[in-house]
């Protein structure tokens, strides 16, 4: 990967934009609207030994945004000194707080490593930014899974009672976003986000394991697809949708804490039974329940109410989870299609 840090001062009228986790789903999609919009983007990776920006490589590789457009810089969460240098070298005009170990199952097994990038590594960016003088406007990518047991529909006001460490890392990042906001005066914003999927989701996620192995039943190179709790309840929005939410966030006058949710409730069950029917099969035919799958603390209803940012900004969602279903296996089908065999299952913290 080549870095172009040399020139981020250039072209002051333009806006920059920082993004944290641009190689996952929401933070490709969001580079992508900005570049449109005609930001100049930069984003944090971390150092690896294997390739990690497929979301994006298809923007590295147009020379016109390679070359001017799209910067990416070395770097961590865990990591404040660095953070700081980034901030001072780049002069962001917004930043975009999107990196975190964010699958919720894997956070049973991993809490101390989702807590320090989850958790600290918000308060991390967000010092860095105030001890380097920044006026940056700053996004926290808070989560639905903060509301955990706490009955729907879930809005601003309704209390947190997170039910995984995932969840409880989000609750202080969201707690110290809010805190940075009042003590310091920082254009400091938290977007509640339910959750919201798209072909780009981690292999992992329960949707996307969904549309992966609906295109590979129906392609004849699997026979069955292994599920944990199927009457869990969740608002499945689409994420492109969703990180436009985010850009409007930072466009009003004052920051402040958005829930962005479709106001929809399906299972898991349901999102299975809509992924299959899409390309003729019964669902029941292939699904089997796998008990390790179950998360040790289970919630059980995730359904959000956005109607403060659909008033105060005008936001609404278009597409719910019958046609996200479908978009999905679509999109797994396109792939399976263009790799064939070959493409097997990999993990993905996005």
């Amino acid at each position: 990967m080549r870095q172009r840090a040399d020139n981020v001062g250039e072209s002051s009228l333009v806006k920059k934009a920082l993004i944290t986790g641009i190689t996952g789903q929401d933070g490709s999609y969001l580079a992508e609207m900005l570049i449109a919009k005609g930001y100049q983007v930069h984003g944090v990776i971390r150092r690896s030994s294997l390739p990690n920006t497929g979301r994006i490589d298809h923007l590295l590789s147009n020379p016109q945004i390679a070359e001017s457009v799209l910067f990416l810089h070395y770097g961590d969460l865990s990591d404040s000194s660095r953070l700081v240098s980034l901030v001072t070298k780049i002069e962001p005009d917004e930043v975009y707080n999107l990196a975190a170990q964010s699958h919720v199952r894997v956070s049973f097994d991993e809490p101390e490593l989702t807590g320090e990038t989850t958790g600290l590594g918000s308060v991390k960016l967000l010092e860095a930014l105030r001890t380097s003088g920044s006026t940056a406007r700053f996004y926290q990518a808070s989560s639905s899974e903060m509301f955990g047991a706490s009955p729907p529909p879930q809005n601003e006001h309704t209390p947190f009672y997170p039910r995984s460490p995932y969840g409880a890392a989000k609750v202080y990042s969201y707690w110290i976003t809010k805190n940075y906001r009042e003590s310091y005066g920082m254009f400091a914003t938290n977007g509640i986000l339910f959750n919201h999927e798209s072909p780009r989701r981690g292999e992992t996620f329960v949707t996307r394991k969904i549309s992966k192995a609906v295109a590979r039943i129906n392609a004849g190179i699997q026979d069955e697809l292994f599920l944990g709790n199927l009457d869990a309840e969740r608002d499945w929005g689409y994420a492109p949708e969703y990180v436009q939410a985010m850009w409007m966030m930072l466009q009003v006058d004052q920051p402040d804490d958005f829930v962005v949710a479709t106001g929809t409730r399906f299972t898991v069950r349901d999102f299975a039974e809509m992924a299959f029917s899409h390309v003729g099969l019964d669902w029941r035919e292939f699904v089997r329940f796998d008990d390790s799958l179950v998360r040790p603390a289970e919630v059980d209803a995730l359904v959000g109410d956005a109607s403060k940012l659909e008033n105060l900004i005008g936001w609404k969602p278009r597409v719910l989870s019958p046609e996200l279903a479908a978009i999905m296996v679509e999109g797994d089908m396109k792939i399976l299609e263009e790799a064939g065999s070959s493409w097997v299952d990999d993990v993905d913290f996005d």
